[in-house]
């Protein structure tokens, strides 16, 4: 396969999978609002630290200023920013794609339908991924989760892009594993109930995913938080569909099927290491996908006249960290439990 590709948001995610195309012979143009890391791939090129194996791959690294020059249209275009930024970074490339070409919104959050609702719902895909990644300094990826222990999701949104599904699976190979998903909002869901069981929460507390979830009483919120986010899930129409490698059988008619997700997730795909990019947005002082997670929970169950406690409890204090309030630390389990404590007395 041919074409021209363009990586809306080449953080920790986005360079890892451009860099993998790339290496596979693809045509691949980064784009990224962080200047000091352009200049320092456009100096050294993209350097990606495995466990096992160091790359440094020279890539074309662009400022997001330097698109109003691009003259030749993309075939297809990963939009891998924050989900909060879905809509700017769509706006931003559509007009330098293909009448034909694609969008492919790979982030985490339930961004699938704005991007199609700016592009044309033929003329965009769906994604979901599961990578584990850092960028603490410019130039420098992080990949904890190298392609073998990387997982993506891709499905239509629309009739008119059936069959094309397979143009983004043959690409996204070369990054991890890749399934079609026929009903993918679904598959969104269910990954945005392993986030909300996993992210914010860990983060919250300052520690890895591994770390944190080994805190006495944290595993036992972590799976309220998750199962709140599936009853939500399945109060809005979704349904539980198998991801993260995981069978038809682990997920269906069980009734442990959140806590089978986290252990799929920490024995195939975290490293003791791994650092979720929440608290590596909160380290940096930047705004986090926590509203996009368990915040969005607490905003669907509000909607549905559903009492979230364990998830708008973990959203409350993600907001005081990001007005600068609270800082992550252990110390903040106390205080998530004692919130969701006081939420549930408050919807009993």
């Amino acid at each position: 396969m041919s074409g021209r590709i363009a990586i809306v948001g080449s953080g920790a995610n986005g360079t890892n999978i451009g860099v993998d195309l790339v290496r596979a012979g693809h045509d691949v143009t980064f784009i990224d609002p962080w200047p000091a890391h352009v200049e320092a791939m456009r100096a050294g090129g993209a350097r990606i630290v495995m466990p096992h194996e160091t790359i440094v791959q020279p890539i074309d690294a662009r400022h997001i200023c330097d698109v109003c020059t691009f003259t030749r249209p993309f075939d297809y275009a990963f939009i891998v920013l924050k989900a909060y930024d879905a809509r700017w970074g769509t706006e931003l490339i559509l007009p330098h794609l293909k009448r034909d070409g694609l969008i492919v919104a790979i982030q985490n959050g339930m961004t699938a339908e704005e991007v199609a609702e700016i592009a044309g719902p033929g003329r965009s895909i769906a994604c979901v991924l599961e990578i584990s990644a850092g960028l603490y300094d410019p130039g420098t990826v992080i990949r904890d989760s190298p392609p073998d222990r990387s997982w993506f999701a891709v499905g239509s949104l629309d009739d008119s892009t059936c069959g094309r599904e397979h143009e983004i699976q043959d690409l996204l190979r070369h990054a991890g594993t890749c399934e079609i998903i026929e009903d993918i909002l679904s598959a969104k869901w269910m990954k945005l109930v392993s986030n909300s069981t996993t992210i914010p929460t860990t983060s919250l507390l300052g520690m890895n995913l591994k770390e944190g979830e080994e805190q006495p009483g944290m595993r036992d919120f972590m799976l309220r938080a998750g199962q709140e986010a599936s009853d939500v899930g399945e109060a809005c129409g979704y349904k539980r569909i198998p991801i993260l490698g995981l069978t038809t059988r682990d997920i269906v008619n069980s009734n442990r099927f959140v806590e089978t997700m986290l252990d799929q997730l920490l024995d195939g795909f975290i490293l003791r290491e791994t650092r979720a990019g929440v608290l590596q947005d909160w380290e940096k002082g930047r705004q986090s996908e926590a509203g996009d997670m368990n915040g969005l929970v607490e905003r669907r169950a509000a909607e549905h006249g559903l009492s979230a406690p364990a998830c708008r409890a973990v959203a409350e204090l993600s907001r005081r960290i990001e007005t600068g309030s609270l800082k992550p630390g252990p110390e903040n389990l106390e205080l998530l439990l004692e919130l969701e404590h006081k939420f549930s007395a408050r919807a009993a």
